[in-house]
């Protein structure tokens, strides 16, 4: 080997290992992975939060499981370090751009309140079981510092969840249980300070049989603690003094705890009122109105069931006010994914461009008909076309008994009356009345909406008018005739207003020459006025000729008069 290649494998060796080493990502904190982490965390949390105090007030429970708590405590330690590894991995957002640079990300971690928190729950404070023996939890205590993770992954989970409103229930009555959890710990431990059996306060001796199981003693605790906090009574009278300042305080946390739950439970019952609302149309102000207008029972009943199907089915009618508040597009995204296959399905709108679906399907709205509700009927004025979600729909007769087709959810009718068609036959009238058979979701799409869509795809709107064409021809409703007249109309009065558009171009290039010429006459005889008004300044008035004539005679003043007319200047020529 030449002294050369063993230079370049000198070289080339060290970089090897880093081209293979690999960095751990950046988590986006709004992101899966993040999100699972923190649920991740929730776990060692929560093992601190309720094993830690039971452990420290039960001491039975600690010494039964000594070697069970000690791989829990340093497996909950392992995953408190790996979120600190973590943090120094998860990027931020700054002007609404995720930030990766992982030095910028650890300096703004290191700088903030949770970074302390973080680094405090993990100071090795069961070092003094050297001392002091395994024996005493309580120096764990400062691992509590990391509940703002616990409470972080709840509002991530709130507001992910498609539930939310279950989930904040089972989280408040996770609150309730970790609050009588340690209020039962507590009142054992005081009770062991103050002596088992000592009075009936107290938790009872437990030289009694059945009293000196550790199950037993906590059940016991958990129950007393559960009679106080949800002031129930039934519970001895407290006989010291500890005992006494053991209930007032659990009577303070008790109020304080109810008025939380009821405020809670309020707030959960107005969202799902609100939420209702929002889905689905109130009731209460309709029926209201046809009792006081003395509406016949008959036609309550219908609407009253009416609004009974969109509760019981969950059907929305208002989906545009449930969506209002996403953007544009967005709400463009999220009505596409929902509505576009059915709006896909009508003949006239295929093969259109997506840009332009997606705006149809943001004009689309649902209605519910009820049984032998109508739809349309024959020589009603078309405005709208419907196509049928679900339900089926009757062509029927004038007498509203006899059919004569029956159509079902993907089929469409009366998209041809909001095309204007040239030679339709029918113009924009109905052609058949339609009834609904049984309860029928349909979508409308009313025609000044088509036109406001179309208005920005002309080539779009030809094919569309030629599809519809297509169909009225197969349906012997399109007069060719009438067409043509109505097209050779068109173009007659298409070939007028050219012809008007070119004359008023004459007019206005006519007008504006006679301005300018104005302009420029008139322009001349403001420069001549001035210049006769120069002249006459010159001219001597009657008093000067009066007091010249005085003058001549006294033989005075007429040289200075000569020269007082020959020093004045005239006028600048406006040539």
């Amino acid at each position: 080997m030449s002294q050369d290649s063993k230079v370049k494998t000198t070289e080339s060796s060290p970089s090897a290992p880093s081209k293979t080493r690999k960095s751990l990502p950046v988590l986006d904190p709004s992101g899966d992975y993040y999100y699972w982490w923190l649920n991740t965390m929730v776990f060692p949390v929560m093992y601190n939060l309720i094993i830690i105090v039971c452990r420290a007030c039960f001491p039975d429970l600690q010494h039964s499981y000594l070697v069970a708590w000690l791989v829990l405590d340093y497996t909950s330690d392992l995953l408190y370090l790996l979120d600190i590894v973590v943090r120094f991995h998860t990027g931020f957002l700054d002007q609404g751009i995720l930030v990766e640079d992982k030095g910028r990300i650890s300096s703004r971690y290191v700088r903030t309140w949770s970074f302390f928190l973080d680094l405090v729950s993990l100071v090795p404070t069961d070092v003094a079981y050297v001392r002091l023996g395994p024996h005493t939890p309580m120096l764990r205590l400062n691992r509590f510092l990391r509940v703002p993770r616990l409470f972080e992954a709840f509002d991530r989970t709130e507001t992910r969840t498609a539930y939310p409103n279950v989930f904040r229930i089972t989280k408040l009555m996770l609150y309730i249980f970790v609050v009588i959890h340690w209020n039962s710990c507590l009142y054992f431990a005081l009770s062991r300070y103050l002596g088992f059996g000592r009075d009936a306060w107290v938790y009872p001796d437990p030289a009694q049989p059945g009293f000196e199981r550790l199950r037993r003693q906590y059940l016991y605790s958990f129950y007393f603690s559960t009679l106080i906090l949800t002031t129930v009574g039934d519970t001895p009278l407290p006989a010291r003094e500890e005992e006494y300042l053991f209930m007032v305080g659990d009577f303070l946390l008790a109020v304080m705890g109810f008025a939380t739950i009821m405020g809670s439970m309020s707030s959960v019952i107005y969202n799902m009122n609100t939420a209702d609302a929002a889905f689905y149309p109130d009731h209460a102000l309709v029926k209201k109105y046809m009792k006081q207008q003395n509406v016949n029972r008959q036609l309550e009943r219908r609407v009253i069931d009416w609004y009974q199907h969109l509760q019981i089915n969950k059907k929305m009618t208002n989906e545009v006010a449930i969506l209002q508040h996403l953007p544009e597009r967005l709400r463009a995204e999220v009505a596409v994914s929902v509505h576009l296959s059915t709006l896909s399905q009508v003949q006239i709108f295929q093969n259109c461009e997506a840009s332009l679906l997606e705006e149809l399907v943001l004009k689309l709205q649902p209605q519910t008909y009820s049984p032998g509700e109508y739809v349309c009927r024959k020589g009603d004025i078309g405005r709208e076309m419907y196509i049928i979600r679900e339900g089926q729909l009757a062509v029927v007769a004038d007498d509203g008994v006899t059919q004569y087709a029956v159509l079902g959810a993907g089929l469409y009718f009366g998209e041809i009356s909001i095309i204007n068609i040239k030679g339709n036959m029918s113009g924009n009238r109905r052609t058949a009345n339609i009834k609904s058979l049984g309860y029928s979701d349909l979508f409308c799409l009313s025609k000044e909406d088509l036109r406001e869509v179309l208005s920005e795809y002309p080539q779009a709107q030809v094919v569309m008018e030629e599809k519809g064409r297509e169909i009225l021809l197969k349906m012997n409703k399109l007069d060719v005739n009438a067409e043509a007249a109505e097209i050779a109309l068109q173009e007659a009065t298409e070939s007028r207003l050219r012809g008007l558009d070119e004359q008023l171009d004459d007019l206005q290039t006519k007008f504006a020459r006679l301005l300018a010429e104005l302009e420029s006459s008139a322009l001349k005889i403001a420069y001549r006025i001035e210049r006769l008004e120069w002249q006459t300044r010159e001219w001597p008035m009657p008093e000067d000729l009066a007091e010249a004539d005085d003058e001549g005679e006294s033989g005075e003043g007429t040289s200075q008069g000569g020269e007082g007319r020959t020093g004045q200047e005239g006028p600048p020529d406006p040539e």
